[in-house]
């Protein structure tokens, strides 16, 4: 069994009190890439870091287009 921390996009989206469906436009625009187990999207800590960036960033004010190349 795997110790890895993973989170499931219902975690996420508590977490950082948003809609499940904001985490999957971040993840249609690149910005986070979970893998997936059957139809179920798994985020792993560097998934969940890159969200926390997005959000902070997003809170002063920078666009996604900002963002995403900030992140590239």
């Amino acid at each position: 069994m795997s110790n890895k921390i993973t989170y499931t996009i219902g975690e996420l989206a508590k977490q950082f009190d948003i809609t499940t469906r904001s985490i999957r436009f971040y993840e249609d625009e690149g910005l986070i890439e979970p893998t997936r187990h059957g139809l179920s999207r798994v985020y792993s800590k560097r998934d969940r870091a890159r969200l926390a960036w997005i959000m902070r960033a997003k809170n002063v004010g920078f666009s996604l287009g900002e963002i995403k190349e900030m992140i590239d």
